[in-house]
Formats: structure tokens, C-alpha cells, sequence
């Protein structure tokens, strides 16, 4: 099984973790900023981009530690998003050496109880893919996390909702053949009761148009892990790396500055 990754660069490292409605072309912009000062990998996730999946169990957080230590990087600051963001504090708890610094973007976290306006558009989702209909399950996701509730589609940037959908698509094509019998398992089963073992300092970053129940895992994280600091960044929903690049880079890189 190889999982592609890449990696540019040269100064403190950075690995960044996509989000699951991406692959790895969702952190295009920080390629062409973060790398000026810093030796950077980023990879696919299996089921994602150029990562294919194979039946059998696997562990995404595993094989992020498995590239990592690949590329031969020591310590690295993990800047994370979505599912990547549950990835990255996986690899944090098993490895805690290895990690300077965590920049979790809108986390996932195991055990949260979604709310009502996530769970629906899941169902729809789902309902979509049995069909067959996998236009209108990526258009369904877009609305979810792209668009957020409470936006409309044409205050969204088309070339950044064209982007994710194609990498949802992506994720679709990939996933669907071996949603029966290929299956992560975690290599921390106790991530939601470990947060305050969490040593790295900490920024968790939300959109401000995201839906709630990412501000609502962001508050928890944020008073879990020791010292774990919060910001939020303005007309933007689950992707402000692609959204808004510019302030996004600015706001991690000056974290990461400021913890290293």
C-alpha cells in the first residue's frame, strides 16, 4: 500500500492533514507560503487524491507517523483540518515527542453528538450515493461544509466550491468500492478522555460560518487541553486555508512563530 506524499522546503517542519471532504491540493496555497521558511510534507490520506484504498483495517493516524518517519522528519508542527484534525491529535497522544506544535482546524473529535443539521445532510448524502447520484451527494456536501448554514452558494467563491468538489468526488470514487470492507481503526481509542494529555501547545482555528457543532468541539478542546488557545476567521466555513489563505497563513505561521 503506498500513500503518496510530498514534501518542500527547508527550516523547522511542517506536516499539514487534509480535512475529509479533501485530499492534499487543499493546502495548494500554504505550498507556495509556508515552504519559504519551513521544510513541509503533506500527503493523502488512504481513499483520498492519489492514496488508494484497499480492504482490511488500517489506521490513518498510523500512516501519517508512517510518512513522517519516512521523509526521516523529527520534530513537526502538524497543521490539521476536519478529520485530519482527530488524525493529528491521534499522532500526537501515540508520539508526543515528535510534535512541537498543533494547529487543529475545525477537529474532528470521537463521541461528539452531531447536531441535527449535520446528521440530516449526511442522510441525504448517503441517500444520494445509494442511488448512485454522486453529483448531487458532492452538491449536498459543498452546502454542508463549504457553504455553511448559514451562507448562500453564490457568497462562496465558485473556484473554491469547484475545488472541493472535486476532491469530494475524488474521495467518492475512491471510497465507495470498499465501504464493506475496508475500515479504520484508531490507534488512540480514548482520544475524547485524553485531551488533557495533550503537551504541544495548541490553536484551534474555526470559520466563522461553519456549522455549530464545530465551535461547539473547538470550546471543548479548547478547555481540555492545557493552554490550548482559540481563534476564529471571519466569511469562511470549514475550508478558511482555501477560503482565505492570506489570513490563515498569517495567524498560523505567527503561532507557530510565536511556540517555537
Amino acid at each position: 500500500m503506498t500513500i503518496y506524499s510530498e514534501v518542500a522546503g527547508e527550516g523547522p517542519a511542517i506536516a499539514l492533514v487534509h480535512q475529509g471532504i479533501c485530499d492534499s491540493r487543499v493546502w495548494d496555497p500554504q505550498w507556495g507560503t509556508f515552504t519559504r521558511d519551513h521544510r513541509v510534507v503533506r500527503h493523502d490520506m488512504r481513499g483520498f487524491g492519489r492514496s488508494p484504498l484497499e480492504p482490511g483495517r488500517f489506521s490513518h493516524a498510523r500512516d501519517l507517523l508512517d510518512v513522517l518517519d519516512g521523509h526521516e522528519i523529527g520534530r513537526v508542527a502538524l497543521v490539521a483540518g476536519s478529520l485530519g484534525g482527530r488524525v493529528a491529535l491521534e499522532a500526537t497522544l501515540a508520539r508526543p515527542q515528535l510534535v512541537s506544535a498543533l494547529v487543529l482546524v475545525a477537529p474532528g473529535l470521537p463521541g461528539h453528538e452531531w447536531s441535527e443539521e449535520v446528521t440530516s445532510g449526511w442522510d441525504e448524502e448517503e441517500a444520494a450515493l445509494e442511488a448512485g447520484d454522486l453529483d448531487t451527494a458532492v452538491e449536498i456536501n459543498l452546502r454542508t461544509w463549504v457553504d455553511g448554514p448559514r451562507r448562500r452558494p453564490g457568497e462562496v467563491d465558485p473556484e473554491v466550491r469547484e475545488k472541493v468538489a472535486e476532491m469530494q468526488r475524488r474521495a467518492f470514487e475512491l471510497q465507495l468500492p470498499f465501504e464493506e470492507t475496508a475500515e479504520e481503526e484508531p490507534l488512540v481509542t480514548d482520544l475524547a478522555a485524553r485531551l488533557g494529555d495533550v503537551t504541544a501547545p495548541t490553536l484551534v482555528v474555526v470559520g466563522e460560518e461553519d456549522v455549530s457543532d464545530m465551535h461547539a468541539i473547538a470550546d471543548r478542546i479548547v478547555a481540555e487541553v492545557p493552554g490550548a488557545k482559540r481563534a476564529s476567521i471571519a466569511a469562511t466555513a470549514h475550508v478558511p486555508n482555501l477560503e482565505r489563505p492570506a489570513e490563515f497563513d498569517e495567524l498560523v505561521l505567527g503561532f507557530l512563530a510565536e511556540t517555537s
